[in-house]
């Protein structure tokens, strides 16, 4: 047969040294199962070093299937290259992951992502605006994406979880290991309604080079990365420059020159990032990529619900006869106008407002 079995794929896993650019090279010459049936010659024939023939027939099933029966008992999946689950944005990245363990609905994997990134010593500012993007990203259906670290991830996911919404964390551990442990709850509440996903085998427990590794997983799978505060050198401008390589947006949220937090924001602006203020900013650039034709993205308040926009024509209207048209009180009425203003779709004129035409 030409389908892998789990127990087969874990195996592959566990070889070292053999990737997927390896695998999909040796699939166009025969079937990946027979790989555990050839001889140490056939295998070296097929180009493989000798390092990695000897690991293929010496596989230790007695481990393979301790790994697997310790994903049955601790209810985590595992998705592989192959399958028909695994996302297909991870597979044009480079160097994708050969498998995924999962912990979660791993029906999100399907869904439109945006990453959001930044500083694990962020500020209270930082904090608030990673947690209001991600509420108002998910709320325009796009799932948040993020590393479940400190600071700026923890806020994001948080944003998303707290408006019912799910989110995804890219551990850079095994998707059994809570790391860092103050986000003991924040993973349970995860695992209930999103998705904790980690190349790295159960068990693994965190390492410095985990954490870069694990950073083109979080660009790979999103339409965008959205960095909301970082230094100079930090991981989140390593998850930036993956998107760039995978020709993913990059959005930056622009702060003080003071403030050492807004260093890495600025350089990606210099770069070409977008310069992003409102979620707006996102849903006009994502909204058009091909990757999107089989989804609807919303955004919080769409523009045919608006009851300003409903009751504005290209006429000049004045506010009292949209607060009578509305039913809304002239302070919000007047409120919503300068949101709209400020997003170009109305322009106050002498007695009153109109709507402007869209190019």
């Amino acid at each position: 047969m030409d389908t892998l079995t789990i127990r087969q794929a874990l195996a592959l896993q566990l070889c070292r040294g053999l990737g997927v650019s390896t695998l999909l090279a040796l699939k166009q010459k025969i079937p990946l199962p027979s790989l555990f049936s050839c001889d140490f010659s056939d295998l070296v024939q097929l180009g493989l070093t000798a390092d990695i023939a000897t690991q293929l027939r010496n596989v230790n099933w007695s481990q393979v299937d301790r790994m697997i029966e310790l994903c049955d008992v601790q209810g985590l999946q595992i998705i592989q290259f192959f399958d028909s689950n695994y996302p297909v944005a991870l597979t044009h990245i480079c160097n994708p992951p050969w498998l995924l363990f999962c912990r979660g609905n791993t029906a999100l994997l399907k869904h439109p992502q945006i990453a959001v990134v930044g500083s694990r010593s962020a500020s209270r500012t930082g904090l608030d605006i990673a947690y209001d993007f991600a509420k108002q990203l998910s709320q325009s259906n796009l799932l948040v994406t993020s590393g479940m670290a400190r600071g700026i991830d923890g806020a994001a996911h948080t944003g998303a979880l707290d408006c019912n919404k799910g989110t995804i964390a890219v551990l850079g551990t095994g998707v059994d290991v809570i790391y860092p442990q103050r986000h003991r709850d924040l993973y349970w509440r995860i695992a209930e309604q999103g998705l904790l996903i980690s190349e790295f085998l159960p068990g693994t427990r965190a390492h410095a080079s985990h954490f870069p590794r694990r950073n083109r997983i979080i660009s790979g799978l999103s339409l965008g990365v959205l960095l909301v505060e970082a230094e100079i050198k930090s991981g989140s401008l390593i998850t930036a420059r993956y998107a760039l390589e995978q020709n993913k947006e990059v959005f930056a949220i622009p702060g003080s020159i003071r403030h050492s937090l807004s260093q890495g924001c600025h350089f990606l602006l210099k770069q070409g990032a977008k310069l992003t203020e409102h979620v707006s900013d996102i849903l006009e650039e994502v909204s058009f990529l091909p990757e999107n034709s089989l989804y609807i993205i919303e955004s919080e308040e769409p523009k045919e619900s608006c009851p300003i926009l409903q009751n504005l024509g290209y006429e000049v209207t004045d506010v009292d006869t949209l607060v009578q048209r509305t039913q809304w009180p002239v302070e919000q009425v007047l409120a919503r106008l300068l949101d709209l203003e400020l997003e170009d779709k109305v322009e106050r004129v002498l007695n009153g407002y109109i709507k402007l035409a869209r190019g």
